[in-house]
């Protein structure tokens, strides 16, 4: 099954109002969120804010980055970094109903921040290069975690905050145990703080992303990152985002047989009429117009 283009989903924030949700567990930051359904091949896409850590408890989870697929089986547990866009294929084993049963756990900088003090780890500089997607290592003490968790979904509201927090905790101490180049990879110091600005921006140009999140990636206050931002390219945030989005909306509908609303979703918009609204304010004629005046330009040329 293909992993076709649509709405990308911020994550955590987006996957609260999903329908598949079981259960979820918040705090300050932190998010634990179970999921089950009965599914051949649900597809879609992500943008993610924060890291993740996703459990398959049953059922088959594939991941899409870079042209390059991770499938994730039962017991198995996949890392995704945080401020990039990930596809995904999620299906349900035949001989089980098709159910799919996995959680996710969303980890920010703070959580992170307050295991290496915590837990005295010194995370080393020689990393090369952080890897956006990896397979993890599941042991049954791993395993065991997971499963000690179950409880927690069915009374949320009684779980306290702290103990949460000490949840993560023991999570990253289970899977360092296990894997301790996993925890080299996810604590490198202020390895997003030192990203380069362009960088950043030129990345997240078509992922569902507010100027507040684009702040917290760079590293910097929301006022900081305005100021900086403006410097550098002479107008806000908001002008620059939009008119690039709009340059490659201009060129999927000249060049590719993607329909109006695969554009729009492809190229970071969330509405189909405010995309048609502002693409014809940009270049005079809304999506639909400008990709006939294209092909009847191509038949002349012909």
């Amino acid at each position: 099954m293909s992993m076709k283009n649509g709405k990308i989903i911020k994550a955590p924030e987006g996957l609260e109002r999903a329908p598949d949700k079981q259960g979820s567990l918040k705090q300050n930051g932190l998010s634990v969120i179970k999921f089950c359904l009965h599914t051949e091949g649900t597809t879609g896409s992500y943008f993610l804010k924060d890291h993740m850590l996703l459990f398959v408890i049953s059922g088959v989870y594939t991941v899409r980055f870079n042209d390059q697929e991770y499938t994730v089986r039962s017991n198995e547990m996949v890392f995704l970094h945080k401020s990039i866009r990930i596809d995904y294929i999620k299906s349900g084993e035949p001989g089980a109903e098709f159910m799919l049963d996995y959680m996710m756990f969303f980890l920010n900088e703070s959580m992170l921040e307050e295991f290496v003090q915590f837990s005295g780890f010194k995370p080393t500089n020689n990393v090369n290069e952080i890897t956006p997607v990896s397979i993890i290592q599941v042991n049954e003490i791993t395993r065991s975690y997971i499963a000690s968790l179950k409880p927690y979904f069915e009374n949320p509201d009684e779980v306290q905050d702290g103990l949460i927090r000490l949840k993560f905790m023991e999570l990253l101490f289970h899977l360092g145990h296990a894997n301790d180049q996993f925890l080299h990879q996810l604590l490198q110091p202020n390895h997003d703080k030192n990203n380069d600005f362009g960088k950043i921006m030129e990345e997240n140009i078509t992922n569902p992303i507010s100027i507040s999140d684009l702040a917290y990636l760079s590293g910097k206050s929301l006022s900081t990152f305005k100021r900086d931002f403006q410097t550098l390219y002479h107008t806000s945030p908001l002008k620059w985002i939009r008119n690039q989005r709009l340059d490659k909306a201009k060129k999927m509908l000249a060049e590719t047989s993607l329909s109006v609303t695969d554009v729009c979703f492809s190229t970071g918009f969330e509405n189909v009429a405010h995309f048609s609204k502002v693409f014809k304010l940009q270049f005079g004629l809304p999506p639909s117009e400008f990709r006939q005046q294209c092909k009847r330009s191509e038949e002349k040329i012909k």
